[in-house]
């Protein structure tokens, strides 16, 4: 039950660290290496990249939304095997700027390993089953995170 409640907070941790751009939280719950996998929205291959170049980036556009809310619910543990695990949540990403609104809803993989203080996400597959509204945002949020610089 303990390794349940704490991979939880991870994937908690990790969605709401972002909407509250609290970087170093975000980061403490991913792996030193992490692979992303957002090809259901985006097409394009999974990435594997360094934990801080995954958080630059993420750092680099929300903040261009005047709000996110990245809500992560019916989290479930799919497979443990000693140190790692594997575990799935649902979820529901609203992006905003001013009245306009982008929202994506769909299915988190997260594989996962405990280092010891905390378990850390290795893999996040995004997998998309719907979205309104506009999804140009994304380009609009990262233009205004620029300037803001």
């Amino acid at each position: 039950m303990a390794d349940q409640t704490e991979i939880s907070r991870s994937i908690t941790d990790i969605a709401a660290g972002a909407d509250r751009h609290d970087w170093a939280r975000v980061r403490s719950y991913i792996a030193d290496t992490v692979t992303t996998d957002n090809t259901s929205q985006w097409g394009g291959d999974p990435v594997t990249q360094p934990a801080e170049e995954l958080v630059a980036g993420w750092s680099g556009f929300l903040p261009g939304f005047d709000s996110t809310h990245h809500m992560v619910t019916n989290h479930s543990i799919t497979s443990m095997n000693g140190d790692a695990a594997v575990a799935e949540a649902d979820f529901t990403a609203t992006h905003r700027i001013g009245d306009d609104l982008w929202t994506l809803g769909g299915r988190y993989t997260y594989e996962l390993t405990n280092t010891g203080d905390r378990w850390r996400v290795t893999s996040l597959t995004m997998t998309a089953l719907w979205e309104t509204g506009d999804r140009g945002l994304v380009a609009t949020a990262g233009q205004r995170a620029a300037k803001a610089k």
